[in-house]
């Protein structure tokens, strides 16, 4: 069971449909670029590597639905939709990696239509296979850090949901199931769309891992208090001295983890790693639809007075100096990130 998955038969793209769960499990059936767009902006799908490799099959989709009858303006068309698909989540870098990988199958020797197509759909297929894959490499890196009896507090959702299978820094908590380790999740509602509460506890549910459910402003007690011992969480853009963005409310967390002396750990594959930006401060940071953060009813009442205004940034900045390690597929990075990090990449890049 894949979080998306190419459907040969149909040729479409079908992806867990997130929000619906974990009331209801359904597929969301994308046949256009623009089904893949609406399914990245709306939540259908989410998590930094799944929309990289969603964005991929849209590109795909987006090649196979072409109507272009010269490689000219096929190219062009290619170009216009991996415009219109960076745009869709602007924080996530994996989105913009993806859709650059796709684009480079532009380049020379000139292919007819046909072969352009073959290979976009092929790329797609790659690209989530080796998601599956680095996915599996993290895990067994951040395995390694995880103690018998270790009790993790987890934010947001890193589990298979977020990526194609397997998960981040969920799928290191898994790993560290299986191989037999007693340990437990304290899982972060992660206001205001509950992505723990909601699929992160539904995953753990179908593991056999326990949890519980902890609002995100009870991070802090347990940590004081030393009912935690580890901080695990993931990271949908990286910047090149370690600073990490990530759902929001992850800032908060990593600063009272430190205050008390418990290790942080985000988990990301490298394609997290925006190189090109010096620090965090330079993500940018996407707000979104503040109806998110108000439309809630107890009772069925409201909770918010009639009138009231919000602001509803999706993402913050974990400053690189509050983090312990980055648990990645090429390894465990330490401090100083600001140089052991670029050189675990260039030390690793190998020519596609």
């Amino acid at each position: 069971m894949r979080t998306l998955e190419w459907d040969p038969i149909s040729s479409d793209l079908k992806m867990i449909d997130q929000r619906l769960l974990p009331g209801r499990f359904e597929y969301y059936t994308c046949r256009s670029h623009m089904d893949v767009i609406f399914a990245i902006k709306d939540m259908v799908v989410r998590g930094a590597p799944a929309i990289g490799a969603a964005a991929a099959y849209g590109m795909a989709l987006g090649a196979l639905n072409s109507k272009n009858k010269s490689v000219e303006a096929f190219s062009s068309e290619m170009e216009l939709i991996g415009q219109e698909m960076v745009v869709a989540r602007p924080t996530a870098v994996n989105l913009a990696w993806g859709v650059k990988r796709m684009l480079s199958l532009l380049t020379p020797p000139v292919k007819t239509i046909a072969e352009y197509q073959a290979s976009f759909l092929l790329e797609a297929g790659r690209i989530s296979e080796e998601d599956v894959a680095t996915n599996n490499r993290m895990a067994a890196f951040g395995a390694e850090l995880i103690e018998d009896g270790d009790t993790i507090i987890h934010h947001c959702n890193t589990g298979a949901l977020a990526t194609v299978d397997w998960g981040t820094a969920l799928g290191v908590v898994r790993l560290a199931h299986q191989q037999g380790k007693k340990i437990h999740v304290l899982v972060d509602e992660t206001r205001p769309r509950l992505q723990g509460a909601r699929l992160t506890a539904w995953e753990l549910q179908q593991y056999g891992i326990p949890y519980d459910i902890i609002s995100d402003n009870m991070s802090g007690y347990f940590l004081r208090t030393g009912q935690a011992n580890k901080v695990l969480f993931g990271a949908d853009r990286v910047a090149a001295n370690g600073d990490v963005a990530n759902k929001v409310g992850s800032y908060m967390l990593a600063l009272a983890a430190h205050a008390n002396d418990v290790p942080v750990y985000s988990v990301f594959p490298i394609t997290t790693v925006d190189l090109s930006l010096a620090n965090g401060d330079l993500i940018p940071i996407e707000e979104r639809d503040t109806r998110e953060v108000l439309d809630i009813t107890i009772n069925g009442m409201a909770v918010m007075p009639e009138g009231a205004t919000a602001r509803n940034p999706s993402f913050d900045v974990t400053p690189h100096q509050l983090l312990t390690g980055l648990i990645t597929d090429l390894g465990v990075v330490y401090p100083p990130f600001k140089s052991n990090l670029p050189r675990l990449i260039q030390n690793n890049r190998r020519p596609r």
